[in-house]
């Protein structure tokens, strides 16, 4: 039964604490009992087997989901798979070459097929992906590459996809990749994206040219402007670094650096830059997310009067799907219809932030909501309040989640994108010393 499980007396009375009184259990039937999904029994491996187990189920979809011609990776796809859409995300993409280099250090498929989809991936991303300036469409077509929705050329998608990029050509000892990366690397016109400003443009329109919103104000901008002052052909000055704000937030005696955006923007540039014992002029970053991730926590519980089911073992929203559709909601201070769904990769993308409190709700979902979880991992939200389960996994949040959880586990990721050197260069000129 969908959202059911058979349990045993013996488990029934174990989860006595949950307002279940034994007396009352002795009367039901000795053999089984039939346990809705919110009194499920407790997960019961070790927090290390719980991240193992999700990485691989998100490996799946980064491996099933993708076209085996272009190495192009879905948006988004039905959480049973079998499904028969075409949208290929560049960003979905960036984690995607990521979450390979991951599967190949932890032996999730043979190292020749891996090795051989990513020279498939940046083969065509240099020598077919449509691109202007060496920047790319946000939405693509998985098999052609041709520009789907109208959409835009993204300085910030384009960034995710380079950071996969630069994490392949880091990992893989293979010449081909390693030459292909940086062709795609150094092929990008930064100057061009900051259109005559101090700061970049967050897109352009082949109908109407760049798009007049600029990333002036903190967010998950951070990994543009260090690639840009990085590059080794196109580079920005690194006083851009210095152009945009840095706006703070007062709450619940937390005093951190935010704009009002959903909790990724804290997440994001830290899947790859390792910003821990690090500063600028102006702030830890890493310290600063690990603040951000508290409030947020604190401010789900705040809202326990009218959603009672966020408590300390589920909290965590951020940009996701919602049953009224893609939504950007979060808070402090609350963006969006907050209406008491959770979306699983806000505490996922936070686990080296702050990890206790994130794998305790991780844990809850897994063991409490079975409906929840998906061959390709969790569901990319749902609503305990209402009985709303997304259909739906997204490739930018799986993969926000897996790059986490593999940081908290090893540092594999932080590690091998920082060995590329523009990537330290660009941090030393930034202004960034060790604490």
């Amino acid at each position: 039964m969908t959202g059911r499980r058979r349990v045993s007396r013996r488990e029934i009375l174990q989860i006595c604490g949950r307002g279940l009184a034994a007396a009352t259990l002795a009367a039901f039937p000795v053999d089984v009992f039939d346990f809705r999904s919110s009194l499920e029994v407790p997960y019961a491996a070790t927090d290390d087997q719980l991240l193992e187990e999700i990485q691989q189920t998100s490996f799946q979809f980064f491996w099933k989901e993708a076209s085996s011609a272009t190495g192009q990776i879905k948006d988004r796809a039905l959480a049973g798979g079998h499904d028969q859409r075409f949208a290929s995300s560049i960003a979905a993409t960036g984690f995607g070459l990521a979450a390979l280099c991951i599967a190949d250090q932890r032996g999730y498929a043979k190292p020749a097929e891996i090795r051989d989809r990513v020279r498939r991936t940046l083969h065509f991303v240099f020598n077919q992906l449509p691109h202007e300036h060496g920047f790319f469409y946000h939405f693509v077509h998985m098999e052609t590459g041709q520009r789907l929705r109208k959409c835009e050329v993204s300085s910030i998608d384009s960034s995710i996809l380079l950071c996969g990029v630069l994490t392949a050509r880091q990992h893989f000892a293979d010449r081909e990749i390693k030459e292909l990366a940086t062709k795609i690397y150094e092929r990008v016109d930064w100057p061009w994206m900051l259109n005559g400003g101090k700061t970049f443009s967050m897109g352009w329109l082949p109908e109407t040219g760049f798009l007049k919103s600029r990333w002036e104000r903190y967010s998950e901008l951070m990994m543009i402007y260090l690639l840009a002052i990085g590059s080794p052909t196109h580079p920005v000055s690194p006083e851009t670094w210095h152009a945009w704000t840095r706006p703070k937030i007062s709450y619940m005696g937390f005093d951190y650096i935010s704009g009002n955006d959903p909790l990724f923007t804290h997440q994001y540039s830290h899947a790859w830059f390792d910003f821990r014992h690090k500063r600028d002029d102006y702030a830890d970053y890493f310290e600063n997310s690990v603040t951000a991730t508290k409030a947020h926590k604190l401010f789900c519980l705040s809202l326990r009067g009218g959603l009672p089911d966020y408590s300390e073992d589920l909290w965590g929203i951020t940009a996701s799907d919602s049953a009224r559709g893609y939504t950007a909601w979060g808070g402090p201070p609350a963006r969006g219809l907050i209406d008491g769904s959770i979306v699983p990769c806000a505490t996922g993308g936070s686990l080296p932030f702050l990890f206790e409190d994130c794998i305790r709700v991780l844990r809850t979902i897994r063991g409490r909501y079975p409906r929840a979880w998906t061959p390709y991992s969790f569901v990319d939200a749902f609503n305990p309040l209402t009985g709303w389960y997304d259909p739906n996994v997204l490739g930018i949040d799986l993969g926000i989640t897996m790059l986490m959880a593999e940081n908290h586990r090893t540092g594999f990721v932080w590690e091998t994108f920082m060995k590329n050197p523009e990537a330290t260069s660009a941090m030393e000129k930034a202004g960034f010393r060790l604490e």
